[in-house]
């Protein structure tokens, strides 16, 4: 099958399905015998194209997956077409709580708990209820605690293809000594 050709089927299966998928799965779906570079380098193609052009949607990629989406840039009208939904609002300590599973991961309940110094039931609820974080397993140890790490979902929020581009903790340890003189 010629590449044109596979470009254009790539873009349908984007399209056409709403969860980030990965290369293999393309792969499979097509059912070439590419190489999985090959695959790759057709995606950010795609994905390049669809920024030079600033085109109403975008390709995302996110982890080793892609995804269909809007474009930011007409993020205000595409909200206009959907019935408006009460927004909450993410608390201090649920903001404080998703920063240490950030930063931590994979972390358990009671690691949260002795860096923040005060339970997270709450925090952690309302985390897993908007799919920021989930359980990652369970550690084996007396109580089998669940470990938690960040979703793809959270990466998307924060505009992250990966979690390692996070900015360094010590960034922010040096805002606060400087808020502080």
């Amino acid at each position: 099958m010629e590449k044109e050709k596979i470009k254009k089927i790539i873009e349908a299966i984007l399209f056409a399905f709403s969860d980030p998928i990965s290369i293999k799965e393309v792969r499979e779906i097509i059912n070439t015998d590419m190489k999985p570079k090959d695959i790759e380098n057709i995606l950010d193609e795609l994905k390049k194209e669809y920024k030079e052009e600033n085109r109403g949607i975008q390709i995302l990629k996110i982890q080793d997956k892609y995804q269909m989406g809007t474009n930011k840039e007409y993020e205000e009208y595409i909200r206009k077409i959907f019935e408006p939904k009460k927004k909450k609002s993410l608390t201090q300590a649920t903001l404080e709580t998703l920063t240490i599973i950030a930063y931590k991961q994979p972390i358990t309940k009671v690691e949260i708990e002795e860096i923040r110094g005060v339970k997270c039931d709450k925090a952690i609820g309302t985390l897993l209820e908007y799919n920021l974080i989930k359980e990652a397993g369970r550690l084996n140890k007396i109580g089998k605690p669940i470990i938690y790490k960040t979703t793809d979902e959270f990466l998307k929020l924060f505009g992250l293809e990966k979690i390692e581009e996070l900015p360094p903790i010590n960034n922010f340890e040096e805002i606060n000594e400087k808020k502080a003189d």
